[in-house]
């Protein structure tokens, strides 16, 4: 190939990047999708995690699982020089 053409393609490429970049930026400001300024929750994330790890390591994951739909207990603070 020449070298002309390998420019052009990538000076193609990287327009076409920043106009997917411009496209994600309004359609999440139409709030269909979270593309960079928006975070998505972690805890989704986690869940899904869990889940996978519960189908593929049934006896570890149960514990976690359990704790997690417990309600929280009342903990003194470690810091509070109470002893």
């Amino acid at each position: 190939m020449k070298p002309l053409r390998i420019i052009l393609i990538i000076a193609a490429a990287l327009v076409l990047l920043y106009l997917i970049d411009r496209v994600g930026l309004w359609a999440e400001r139409r709030g269909w999708i979270y593309w960079r300024k928006r975070k998505s929750s972690t805890n989704a994330l986690g869940a899904v995690t869990l889940g996978l790890q519960q189908i593929f390591e049934s006896g570890k994951a149960k514990h976690v699982i359990e704790a997690q739909n417990e309600p929280k207990k009342d903990q003194p603070d470690p810091g509070s020089g109470s002893a």
